[in-house]
C-alpha cells in the first residue's frame, strides 16, 4: 500500500495512532516526546531516542565496529539511506551482526517511546531514516514487547523515575559482593550518569541495564538523584520604599528640577545605591 496522502491526526496517543498508521501500510516517521518511531509500509524499521544509546554507540563500545568505520559509513550512504547496507557489503560488520544489535536498540528505544503512551506530536509521510532498511518489526510485536517489559520492569521496582534521573549509590554492599552484571551496573553509577549513559558506558542493552538498576534500587543501594530546588525569591520591595542595594537612611528629596537634570539625577542615585 502507498503512503496515505493525508496525515493522520496527532491528538491521540502514540500506540493507537501507530496501529492506525500500520493498517494503512505508512510510510515515514512518527514523532513523539521522548522519540522518533519510523515506518516502511506499515511496519517499524527504527526507532530512535534520545535517552537510548543508538546503534551507533552500541557498535563501537562493544568493539564490533571500530568508530571510523561508522562515520565512514555515515559519510558514503547517509545521504542515501544505506548506511546498514554499506556496513555490510564493506566488510565491517556481519548482516547477523547488525540485525541483532539493530533490534536490541530498536526495542530500547520503542520502550521510552510507549513507555507512557503519551500523545504522538506529528507524523511526516515519507520520512526516512538515515540507516536505511536492517529488519522490520511488526507495529503489534512493538506494542506487545514496550508492553513487557514495562510490566516487568513494574514488578522488579515500581518507580520509574529510576529509568531517566540521574542516579546516586547509598550505603551497601560493595559492587564486588554483587551478581557480575549488577555489580558492573553499580560500579558505573556516580551520582552524575543516566540508565542509558551507564548503559553506553558498558556498551550494553539499555533494558538489560535498566533490569539490574531496578534490582539495585529495590536492594536500597541506588536512588534517582533529587532535582536541586528552585533559589528562593527575593521578598517583594513595596512601592514607597526606596531602591537600594543595601540599606540605608532615604534620601533627602531634591528641589524641583528640569526634566532632563531630573532623570540624570535618579540615574546617578540608582547607580550610586548599586
Amino acid at each position: 500500500m502507498t503512503t496515505p496522502t493525508r496525515a493522520p491526526r496527532t491528538d491521540e496517543p502514540a500506540s493507537a495512532l501507530l496501529s492506525t498508521l500500520a493498517a494503512q501500510g505508512a510510510t515515514g516517521a512518527l514523532s513523539t516526546e521522548s522519540g522518533i518511531v519510523y515506518l516502511a509500509t506499515g511496519h517499524v524499521v527504527h526507532v530512535e531516542s534520545a535517552v537510548t544509546p543508538d546503534l551507533g554507540d552500541l557498535l563501537t563500545h562493544s568493539g564490533a565496529l571500530a568508530p571510523d568505520g561508522w562515520w565512514e559509513a555515515i559519510d558514503r550512504a547517509g545521504r542515501r539511506c544505506r548506511v546498514g547496507r554499506q556496513l555490510v557489503d564493506s566488510g565491517q560488520l556481519a548482516a547477523g551482526a547488525l540485525e541483532l544489535c539493530h533490534l536490541g536498540a530498536l526495542f530500547d528505544a520503542a520502550y521510552f517511546v510507549l513507555a507512557h503512551d503519551g500523545p504522538a506530536l506529528r507524523f511526516r509521510p515519507g520520512a526516512a531514516h538515515w540507516l536505511g532498511a536492517v529488519r522490520s518489526v511488526p507495529v503489534e510485536t512493538v506494542l506487545r514487547e514496550s508492553r513487557r517489559r514495562r510490566e516487568l520492569l513494574h514488578r522488579i521496582w515500581p518507580e520509574p523515575a529510576v529509568d531517566r534521573a540521574p542516579l546516586a549509590r547509598l550505603p551497601g554492599p560493595d559492587a564486588a559482593d554483587l551478581p557480575v552484571r549488577r555489580g558492573r551496573t553499580l560500579a558505573q553509577v556516580d551520582g552524575v550518569r543516566t540508565a542509558a549513559q551507564i548503559a553506553t558506558a558498558l556498551a550494553c542493552r539499555t533494558f538489560h541495564t535498566l533490569v539490574e538498576l531496578r534490582r539495585l534500587a529495590a536492594a536500597g543501594l541506588v536512588a534517582p538523584v533529587a532535582p536541586p530546588a528552585p533559589a528562593p525569591s527575593p521578598p517583594p520591595v513595596p512601592a514607597s520604599a526606596p531602591v537600594s542595594a543595601e540599606p540605608g537612611p532615604t534620601p533627602r528629596p531634591a528641589a524641583p528640577d528640569e526634566p532632563d537634570t531630573a532623570l540624570l539625577r535618579r540615574l546617578l542615585h540608582a547607580l550610586e545605591a548599586l
